[in-house]
């Protein structure tokens, strides 16, 4: 019945399957079949109960995941048309436009639009922060345009305390302007409000090492190489932070993790200065 179009009728009988069923492959198809006639006959938690049985079974199968991405990104436009006719004229509706500027670059746009939000919603957590994230990723971005997007950041945490993402970006614009003791107050705090936020962790390592403070900055540098293990930034600063507290050893050790993960991602290249071994 699937098969031949006719979904109203199978997707009843395909749900009862479901507990019956002993072949791994005819599950599957099953399953398959389940999906795609659920969407048909707009039943979108029907077709997540599927899919979910799909990637739990085979979680490496292409044909699964690529028809998890198909699903789930029609689910998120048929949601979107739903907000535009629901409430075409809410802030959920705006920031949603706004979103999709930014993903095609119209800085400038999308930050009228999030202005006008906070005009109409001035204490709505969020929109400070991705303002001042419009503002940042501008190409023409300068000392106005930082001073602006700090002030925005600086907004967001005032609406929105436990903002990790906002004292990391303050964190790195601090860091740029060699303001290591702001860089690692902002580090920090977004490390401590986001345990698993990697980035976190290397700058507020950076900093310390920057500092020349090298003890203090193992810990956190330890956390990020197994928070990110594949980043070649966090092993090379945490070989310099074990080199230069006597841990030659362990330094050797990640400085080698280092050299070949750079080679690995630049194909050979050969490395910077900054990428040189650490005394």
């Amino acid at each position: 019945m699937a098969k031949s179009g006719r979904c109203k009728e199978a997707l009843p009988l395909l749900k009862k399957s479901t507990a019956h069923v002993s072949s791994k492959e005819l599950m599957r198809d099953v399953d398959f079949a389940g999906v795609r006639c659920a969407m048909f006959a707009d039943q979108p938690d029907t077709a997540i109960d599927f899919l979910r049985a799909l990637n739990r079974e085979f979680p490496r199968d292409p044909d699964v995941l690529y028809l998890s991405v198909h699903t789930y990104s029609d689910l998120s436009t048929r949601a979107s048309a739903q907000l535009a006719n629901a409430a075409p004229t809410s802030y959920q509706a705006q920031e949603l436009n706004a979103e999709t500027l930014e993903i095609q670059g119209k800085w400038d746009e999308a930050a009228a639009i999030y202005r006008l939000i906070l005009k109409q919603n001035p204490s709505l957590p969020g929109i400070h922060y991705r303002l001042g994230r419009v503002l940042v990723s501008k190409p023409e971005f300068g000392p106005a345009a930082a001073e602006e997007a700090k002030a925005e950041f600086e907004q967001e945490l005032q609406i929105d305390p436990r903002n990790a993402g906002a004292e990391y970006v303050l964190g790195e614009m601090a860091k740029q302007n060699q303001q290591w003791d702001d860089a690692i107050r902002h580090f920090s705090r977004a490390a401590s409000l986001d345990p698993g936020f990697g980035d976190a962790f290397v700058g507020w390592g950076g900093s310390l090492v920057s500092l020349k403070k090298f003890s203090d900055a193992v810990p956190p540098l330890e956390t990020a190489v197994k928070l990110e293990s594949g980043n070649p930034a966090a092993h090379y600063l945490l070989a310099i932070a074990y080199a230069r507290t006597g841990r030659k050893e362990d330094g050797d050790r990640q400085f080698a993790i280092q050299q070949k993960l750079t080679q690995k991602g630049a194909a050979g290249e050969a490395p910077t200065e900054s990428q040189q071994k650490p005394n």
